[in-house]
């Protein structure tokens, strides 16, 4: 399962990167019932190869900032009004870019350090691993609240690592997701304050005015969206989002 995995890891971050191709192993579609056990082995490891090539996405998504950015960029928009402007699509898809942008170095860390030395044939497929997976686990580590690494390592009743070589994915993940999450919610806090407080003033003043029957938000859309476009918003946001990356 292991090799499966960094098979799928080589192929995706290969591509990424643009590495020269690799030889993907053939393989045989016909709908036949196995005659040994030896077939049955074979054909599971295809239904293997072909769940984590559909998983390997949002696996390798998990890994990265992706989180963080699509989180406040969907709380900016709540806190905007605006509705469904930006689209989710795009939203999503500026968080990946965002998210290629801040991944690229450690991306490159990971092909220098294993895989390449794996397609030249140099170094063997556990070691590659280790060499490709250290990058990314040193990343998560850095953006990792202590507190919900420790959570984890508390559910599965483990002893605290010496070095981080020592702490498997299994639990770097979790804890790296949950941290992801709770920093995407500070933040999201911090963005709805200024469109709060404008909400707040006109709807108190148009109830001095006795327009009690007129939608707040109606009115507030435009004065937050010219507030937002004043302060260079976007730039703003990301600047500041891409600096909190450690």
């Amino acid at each position: 399962m292991r090799k499966l995995f960094f098979f799928v890891f080589v192929i995706l971050l290969a591509s990424i990167l643009g590495a020269a191709p690799i030889d993907i192993p053939t393989m045989n579609f016909a709908l036949n019932a196995p005659d040994t056990p030896q077939q049955l082995v074979s054909s599971l490891n295809v239904l293997v190869v072909f769940t984590l090539l559909f998983l390997a996405p949002s696996m390798i998504l998990v890994m990265t900032t992706f989180t963080r950015f699509v989180i406040v960029f969907g709380f900016l928009r709540q806190a905007l009004g605006t509705q469904q402007v930006p689209p989710t699509q795009l939203l999503v898809m500026l968080a990946m870019i965002l998210t290629f942008f801040v991944m690229e170095p450690v991306g490159q860390r990971a092909y220098d350090n294993g895989i390449k030395p794996y397609i030249e044939e140099k170094i063997g497929y556990e070691e590659a691993f280790a060499k490709s997976v250290l990058p990314f686990k040193n990343f998560m580590i850095r953006n990792t609240r202590e507190k919900d690494l420790a959570l984890f390592f508390r559910i599965r009743k483990m002893e605290n690592p010496a070095t981080i070589a020592e702490v498997p994915l299994s639990i770097i993940i979790p804890s790296f997701v949950v941290s992801e999450l709770k920093t995407a919610f500070e933040i999201g806090f911090l963005i709805f304050l200024p469109f709060l407080v404008i909400d707040m003033v006109v709807a108190s003043i148009l109830m001095s005015m006795g327009m009690m029957m007129l939608p707040p938000v109606m009115i507030s859309l435009p004065f937050k969206i010219l507030v937002f476009v004043l302060i260079d918003g976007w730039s703003l946001i990301i600047g500041n989002l891409i600096a909190t990356i450690k």
